[in-house]
């Protein structure tokens, strides 16, 4: 056999061999994607908490989030771990990046449901939750609307089974005005409310999920009608018609109703604000639901009429 044939055999032998045992060492020692980075994370050194707060009071804030992160992945359960989520939360958050300051509060409460802290994170949750609603971030529960030539926001909100208060605040409108061809947020939620008299707790749903939790007012003697009903008409800034007779209008110091009145299916009854915000938790009304101004102000934007309304003792 020629021997330059044998010599080049075993070379083209060598290098495939070499190049097997290079894949094995390779596949062997460096993982790849969502473990190569994990990996990585875990190599690094932890920040501690203090240091990592003077970053975001210095406004290094790529910094901070980042060592966030890996004092998370690398103390999961610690109570280091819990400030973290809060501490990454709030600072999304302020930096406008609602869908992550979301995922943070999110993870919070789905990893520390016993902590102390639970109500405190779950009130930052819902209160991310209602600026996300409030916002033109686009969600699964929304969908991106030309406007038409004749439409009008009542006409549009009909459509979808929402409010015009909804559709101008998440789009910024002034006036309620809209133009032809513009591209407006329109969310096409199904909202619900629960009000548990025992607790004095209104909840509002957006899809079976909570949206956010509110302290109410029921009545005295468990008076306030269980069962479910539904939205049937929406006041601003509604006159108050007393048992006594006669009619008291709003901005009268006497009006009990505060600034915004929803309606419900049982004749009498329904959710209002209040010229008493300290009697809010309490059960002291005539059977009516009673919360603070601005909460109902908030609520009345949201739900349209029709929404269930769910009362229990």
């Amino acid at each position: 056999m020629d021997k330059r044939f044998l010599i080049v055999g075993a070379v083209i032998l060598f290098l495939i061999t070499a190049s097997v045992l290079g894949y094995i060492i390779i596949s062997t020692k460096a993982p790849s994607g969502a473990a190569a980075s994990s990996a990585a994370v875990i190599n690094q050194s932890v920040m501690k908490l203090g240091d990592i707060k003077k970053l975001l009071e210095q406004g290094q804030t790529e910094t901070a989030l980042k060592n966030l992160k890996i004092l998370i992945v690398k103390s999961p359960g610690s109570a280091e771990a819990l400030t973290a989520y809060f501490l990454l939360g709030s600072t999304y958050e302020k930096s406008g990046e609602l869908l992550n300051a979301r995922d943070a509060y999110q993870k919070l409460v789905e990893k520390f449901p016993a902590s102390g802290e639970i109500l405190k994170a779950q009130e930052a949750l819902e209160n991310v939750n209602v600026q996300i609603l409030f916002s033109p971030i686009p969600t699964p529960d929304s969908v991106s609307y030309e406007v038409q030539k004749g439409d009008t926001l009542t006409r549009i909100a009909k459509k979808y089974g929402t409010t015009v208060e909804l559709i101008a605040k998440a789009n910024g409108l002034k006036n309620n005005a809209i133009r032809v061809g513009e591209n407006i947020k329109i969310n096409k939620s199904r909202f619900s409310i629960a009000v548990d008299k025992s607790q004095n707790i209104l909840t509002l749903k957006d899809n079976e999920n909570i949206l956010k939790t509110y302290r109410v007012s029921t009545g005295k003697n468990s008076c306030t009608p269980v069962g479910t009903f539904k939205i049937t008409t929406k006041i601003v800034d509604p006159p108050w018609y007393p048992p006594t007779g006669g009619v008291v209008q709003s901005g009268d110091p006497k009006n009990v109703l505060g600034s915004r009145w929803l309606g419900i299916s049982k004749e009498g009854y329904g959710i209002h604000g209040t010229i008493e915000p300290e009697s809010i938790g309490r059960s002291v009304t005539e059977g009516c639901v009673r919360m603070k101004n601005a909460e109902v102000e908030e609520l009345y934007t949201i739900v349209p009429e029709g929404t269930e309304v769910l009362i229990v003792d």
